[in-house]
C-alpha cells in the first residue's frame, strides 16, 4: 500500500481542525450512520470549550486507494513541543494561514522547524470568504517569511491552494468555481512524496508521541521507518542514553478515520500505535534486531514557567472536592507525566508541595482545569519564569510577540509593552489596524492579557511564542493595583459591598460565603482589609429620609486564567470543582505583618 504522511500546522483559530473535518467527510471516512459534529477532531471537552487543539491527534483517510495519514497539531504556542516531534513522522506539511491575518508567531515557529528538516510545505490560504480577506497579500507575506527563514530554492517553489474550510471548498485559483476539496486531495497526492517503504530491511521505528489507555497502559505513537512490525514481535528498545531493553509488542494499532484499528502487522511508511512497553518514552528507537542503530534523537524543549501545586489548606478545604490529599495529587501528577512530555514535576520526599514546570500559562492552566473537573481540590502559587545562568550571567526566556489592534489603541499598547521591557521590532498600519511586533521577556507577558483586552476594548489580538534566552532585563512591575481582602468570615451583604466597591472592582457578588484572608477585589491604590459581611443595623427609630437603593456593580468573573494572571507573590489561587478563589498565603492580618507583608 502507498502512504502519504502529512501534518497540518497553523496558528490558533486559523481553521485547521475545521478543514480536517471537511477532509474526513469528503473522503468517505464516515458512513451514513455516523453522527458528525463540528470540530470532530477536538475530542477533548476542554478543546471543544476553548475552540483550540491541545493534543496532537492522528487520523487517516483513503483517497484513490492511497492511505493519507494526517496529524492534526496544536495551534497554541504552549503545546508547540508536540508539533516539533510530529514533524519527524511526516513527509510534508499543510501550512494553513488565515486569508486576513497572515503568518503569526506559531506559523513562523513551526515553519522554521519544517524547513530545517528539509520538508517542502503546501501553503493553504484559508477563510477566503471573509469580507476582509486579502489572499494575494497574504501569499506575498508567506513568501517573504520563507525567504526570511532561509528556505532553499526548492522550498521557495511551494505549491499553494485557497480554501473555505467551513464549507469544504478548495480552489487552485480564486476564480475557480469548484465546490469541494478534490483539488486539495489531488495536490497532496501529486506533491507529497510517497513514504519510503523498505519492507525487506529489519524493522525500526521511533516514538514521537505518547498516549495512555486504562486497559493496555502506555502507548507509543510513531512511524515505522523500515521493515514490517508485527503484533507479538519481540523488539529491542534503544533508550536515549544508549541502553537497550527487550520487550514484546502486545497490541498494534493503525488509524482509520478517527478510530484506531487493531492489526496483526504494519509496514514501513505507516504511522502506528504500540503497547507492551511500560516505560516507553519519546525519541526511543524500537528495533527488530538487538544490534540495530538508533535513529536520530528527538529534542524536547525545556519548560519556561513553573508554579507550586499544594494541598488546599483554606478554611473551606474539603467542602467541594473529593480528591484532596497530597497522595492523590502526587498520583495524578505522576499519571500526567505518562503522556504530557513537556511537563516536569519535582516530587519532594515528604511534604504537600509539588513544583510543576511547563511551557507556559496555558499549558499549566489546562492541567489544573482538568484536575478540577476530576474532583481535585488544590491551591497553586503565582507562575514564575525559569531563569538559567550562562558563564555567570543570569539569562531569562524571551518571547516573540505579535499584536493586532485598532489604530486608536496602539499608543496605549506600545506604552504598556514598553514598561514591561518590550523591544519593538516592527510596526505596520493598514486599513485602520496596526500590527506591532516585539521581542520581550516572558515575565513581561505574565498577567498582561486581561489588561490588554481591557485596553483594546476586546478588539485586539495578542500572540506570542518562546524565542530564545537573553540576559536578564531587570525588574518588571507586574501589577499596579493592590488587593481588597476580607477581614471577617461570613456571607457578604449588599450593604457592605456597596461601600467596598468604591475602592475598586469586586470579584464576588452579594450572598457569597467568604473567609478571613480571601481576596474579594482589586484595590486601585494600596492593599486593604475590609469587612464585607457587615449588615445594616436595624432600629425602631423612624429615619429622617428614605433609605437609598443599594446598587452593586456586577463583579469581574475571575476564572482560572484570570486568577493566575492576577495573583501576587504572597497569594494563592484556591481551585475546587465548583469555585476558583484567590487568597493570601497568610490568612490573618497579624500573620501577614509577622511575615513582613503590609497586606
Amino acid at each position: 500500500m502507498e502512504f502519504r504522511n502529512i501534518a497540518i500546522i497553523a496558528h490558533v483559530d486559523h481553521g485547521k481542525t475545521t478543514l480536517v473535518d471537511a477532509m474526513l467527510k469528503q473522503s468517505g471516512t464516515f458512513t451514513d450512520r455516523d453522527v458528525i459534529e463540528d470540530c470532530v477532531m477536538d475530542s477533548n471537552e476542554l478543546e471543544r470549550e476553548r475552540g483550540i487543539t491541545i493534543y496532537a491527534k492522528n487520523t487517516a483517510i483513503m483517497v484513490d486507494g492511497i492511505k493519507i495519514n494526517i496529524v492534526d497539531t496544536p495551534g497554541h504556542a504552549d503545546f508547540g513541543s508536540e508539533v516539533e516531534r510530529v514533524l519527524r513522522m511526516v513527509d510534508s506539511v499543510l501550512l494553513l494561514v488565515d486569508a486576513y491575518e497572515g503568518p503569526m508567531p506559531q506559523t513562523k515557529f513551526v515553519l522554521r522547524k519544517s524547513l530545517a528538516l528539509g520538508l517542502k510545505p503546501i501553503v493553504v490560504i484559508n477563510k477566503i470568504d471573509k469580507p476582509t480577506a486579502r489572499p494575494d497579500h497574504v501569499l506575498n507575506m508567506i513568501f517573504d517569511l520563507f525567504v526570511e527563514l532561509g528556505a532553499s530554492d526548492a522550498q521557495l517553489e511551494f505549491k499553494h491552494i485557497y480554501t473555505i474550510g467551513r464549507d469544504g471548498i478548495a480552489k487552485m485559483e480564486l476564480t475557480d468555481e469548484n465546490k469541494d476539496l478534490r483539488p486539495l486531495f489531488d495536490l497532496i497526492l501529486k506533491t507529497v512524496p510517497p513514504a519510503k517503504s523498505d519492507t525487506a530491511a529489519p524493522m525500526r521505528m521511533q516514538i514521537a508521541n505518547l498516549k495512555y489507555d486504562n486497559y493496555v497502559g502506555r502507548i507509543g505513537v510513531g512511524r515505522i521507518v523500515e521493515g514490517t512490525l508485527k503484533n507479538g514481535m519481540t523488539v529491542t528498545v534503544i533508550k536515549q542514553d544508549g541502553t537497550r531493553e527487550n520487550h514484546k509488542i502486545t497490541k498494534l494499532y493503525t488509524h482509520k478515520g478517527l478510530t484506531k484499528v487493531e492489526v496483526e502487522s504494519a509496514e514501513a511508511g505507516d504511522i502506528v500505535q504500540i503497547a507492551g512497553i511500560p516505560n516507553i518514552y519519546v525519541g526511543e528507537t524500537i528495533a527488530e534486531t538487538a544490534d540495530a542503530a538508533a535513529l536520530p534523537t528527538l529534542s524536547i524543549d525545556a519548560p519556561t514557567l513553573t508554579m507550586n501545586f499544594m494541598v488546599n489548606d483554606s478554611p473551606f478545604a474539603g467542602r467541594e472536592g473529593t480528591l484532596v490529599t497530597s497522595r492523590q495529587i502526587r498520583d495524578r501528577l505522576e499519571r500526567e507525566l505518562e503522556t504530557n512530555v513537556g511537563l516536569h514535576v519535582d516530587f519532594p520526599d515528604n511534604g504537600d508541595e509539588f513544583k510543576v514546570s511547563g511551557r507556559g500559562e496555558m499549558h499549566l492552566s489546562v492541567l489544573i482545569e482538568q484536575m478540577r473537573r476530576e474532583g481535585f481540590e488544590l491551591q497553586v502559587s503565582q507562575p514564575e519564569v525559569i531563569m538559567k545562568e550562562e558563564n555567570g550571567v543570569k539569562m531569562e526566556p524571551m518571547e516573540t510577540v505579535i499584536v493586532d489592534v485598532p489604530d486608536e489603541y496602539s499608543g496605549t499598547v506600545i506604552e504598556k509593552l514598553g514598561k514591561r521591557k518590550g523591544e519593538m521590532t516592527n510596526l505596520m498600519s493598514e486599513n485602520g489596524s496596526t500590527r506591532l511586533e516585539y521581542v520581550m521577556p516572558t515575565r513581561g507577558l505574565l498577567g498582561y492579557r486581561t489588561e490588554f483586552m481591557t485596553d483594546t476594548k476586546g478588539e485586539g489580538t495578542l500572540s506570542h511564542i518562546f524565542s530564545h534566552y537573553a540576559t536578564h532585563k531587570g525588574e518588571i512591575n507586574r501589577r499596579s493595583t493592590g488587593s481588597i481582602i476580607s477581614g471577617f468570615p461570613g456571607t457578604t451583604t449588599p450593604y457592605a459591598l456597596a461601600m467596598v466597591q468604591e475602592r475598586g472592582p469586586l470579584f464576588i457578588a452579594p450572598g457569597t460565603e467568604v473567609y478571613e484572608g480571601m481576596v474579594i477585589g482589586a484595590s486601585m491604590k494600596e492593599t486593604m482589609t475590609v469587612n464585607p459581611v457587615r449588615e445594616k443595623k436595624l432600629t425602631n427609630m423612624r429615619a429622617s429620609s428614605a433609605d437609598h437603593i443599594v446598587v452593586i456593580v456586577p463583579p469581574i468573573d475571575m476564572n482560572l486564567e484570570r486568577s493566575l494572571e492576577y495573583i501576587d507573590r504572597d497569594e494563592y489561587v484556591e481551585v475546587t470543582p465548583k469555585n476558583v478563589r484567590i487568597r493570601k498565603q497568610h490568612l490573618t492580618e497579624h500573620a501577614r505583618k509577622k511575615a513582613g507583608n503590609t497586606a
